[in-house]
């Protein structure tokens, strides 16, 4: 069993992952693959993510029953803490806190083209 979480991730990557994983919540993706299927569909979240984050949970035979992964800018930092995976915060001034400015999305905006000079000789 995984689960996928994203935020602010572009819809692009979202479509991709509903073609493996069950849509259960807005941004949120469940599923039960294998642990190389699991590896190549976080992969794509890594590639995909831009501007967002993500966090994905599997079943894995440690302790807490579960291993985590995360991706994107988030004030939540994955800890080992004698051998238990624990979730600290940075402090909200750390450079992991803040979200990067938004890139525009669409297309570019176009520039205008200044009119061309008549030509002399034409006349």
């Amino acid at each position: 069993m995984m689960v996928i979480v994203m935020t602010n991730a572009p819809p692009r990557l979202a479509g991709r992952l509903k073609v493996w994983l069950l849509e259960v919540r807005a941004g949120v993706f469940v599923g039960d693959y294998s642990a190389r299927t699991r590896e190549r569909i976080w992969a794509q979240v890594e590639a995909y993510i831009e501007d967002g984050d993500a966090v994905m949970v599997w079943d894995a035979p440690t302790d807490q029953g579960f291993d985590f992964a995360t991706v994107g800018t988030n004030r939540r930092m994955p800890v080992d803490f004698d051998g238990l995976k624990l979730v600290s915060f940075y402090p909200k001034d750390h450079p992991m806190s803040q979200r990067p400015a938004r890139r525009p999305r669409g297309p570019a905006p176009e520039t205008p083209v200044p009119p061309a000079k008549p030509d002399p000789k034409t006349r």
